[in-house]
């Protein structure tokens, strides 16, 4: 890492220059350019303010050890001047620049059959109950289940600030252990749901030409193929130049159908060139959702031991009741400190 010195020398560079651009008039009647630098000042404005309050409290220290009458106060300066240069040094360390944004989250059914469908509409309450206890909006997107009350496939949207920042990490296989209902030896099975966490993408991010856009519509299905819609309501919308296909059918109306289904394209066409630009992210798509083999996994729920252990962090603790009605917190927390510990030693 670059001196402190230099790095707050530059932060201050980049905060002026960007409240100098948001007020040029030019900058001010683009929206999209506009969007762009009101989004990259509030980035700055916790580290800027931060790094004031640092040089403050540099130089409180060193007025406290120049002056004999003030020199007992030096300890209590001294403690400040680490804190603040440990926050700041968190602060300055790389951001995702998509952390703030709300998220699509797809589940699917991984390797295990019914069980595994189960167990992914498992998952999807637990990352719901954990959304609602941090104040987030869940809404649901699409529903694909099974008729053994399992889920296929499910699509939700989170909403709110910082939405990207913690569920990030909630991207990879899942896999379970546990004897399955239907399991009339007792044997313990393995089973497995992929999460995908996609960043929502809006306007200002991302530009579809509807000339790319291949739109199909078709009726209504449920399970086991029964036609729950007498109209062709259902859309599937094909990206050509990515080969990205979005279908989508839960709702009655055609345009509701169809702006479901633009969400989340725009997602996964604004997640793929994330990808492109940044390939070893770990929040990627492809390398968060792998094969659904039971050996590509990022945690485990063993149920015959209440453990839940996530192997990225190596945590373990054995409240996995807690954890499936949404106590993820320790975990989040464990994950933010491993990155923010591999981002500082970059």
């Amino acid at each position: 890492m670059a001196a402190l010195d230099d790095l707050i020398a530059e932060l201050d560079r980049s905060y002026e220059e960007a409240q100098a651009r948001l007020s040029d008039p030019a900058v001010y009647n683009d929206h999209r350019e506009a969007a762009d630098v009101g989004r990259r000042l509030k980035e700055l404005e916790g580290p800027y303010k931060l790094a004031q309050q640092w040089k403050q409290a540099r130089e409180d220290l060193e007025a406290a050890r120049a002056d004999s009458e003030l020199a007992e106060m030096a300890a209590g300066y001294e403690a400040d001047v680490e804190r603040l240069e440990e926050e700041l040094k968190l602060a300055l360390a790389e951001r995702d620049p998509a952390d703030d944004k709300d998220v699509i989250v797809e589940i699917r059914q991984g390797v295990g059959g019914d069980e595994a469908a189960l167990w992914a509409a498992e998952l999807q309450r637990m990352l719901q109950r954990y959304a609602e206890k941090r104040g987030f909006k869940f809404e649901q997107i699409e529903t694909n289940a099974n008729d053994g009350g399992g889920l296929k496939e499910g699509v939700f949207a989170i909403k709110g600030d910082g939405a990207y920042s913690i569920f990030k990490f909630e991207g990879g296989t899942h896999r379970v252990q546990r004897v399955p209902e239907t399991e009339s030896a007792g044997r313990i099975h393995t089973s497995t749901a992929t999460v995908a966490v996609m960043p929502e993408a809006d306007d200002v991010d991302l530009e579809i030409d509807e000339s790319d856009l291949k739109i199909d519509v078709f009726r209504s299905s449920g399970p086991g193929g029964q036609s729950v819609n007498t109209t062709d309501s259902a859309v599937r919308i094909t990206h050509v130049p990515t080969g990205i296909v979005v279908a989508m059918q839960d709702e009655r109306s055609q345009l509701q159908n169809r702006e479901k289904a633009m969400r989340v394209l725009r997602a996964r066409i604004f997640e793929a060139e994330r990808e492109r630009q940044a390939a070893e992210q770990a929040a990627a798509r492809s390398a968060q959702v792998g094969t659904g083999a039971r050996a590509e996994k990022i945690r485990t729920y063993n149920f015959p031991e209440n453990r839940v252990t996530d192997h990225r962090v190596k945590l373990t603790t054995h409240r996995l009741d807690q954890v499936l009605q949404g106590d993820l917190e320790e975990y989040t927390d464990a994950l933010i400190s491993d990155q923010q510990r591999r981002a500082l030693e970059r």
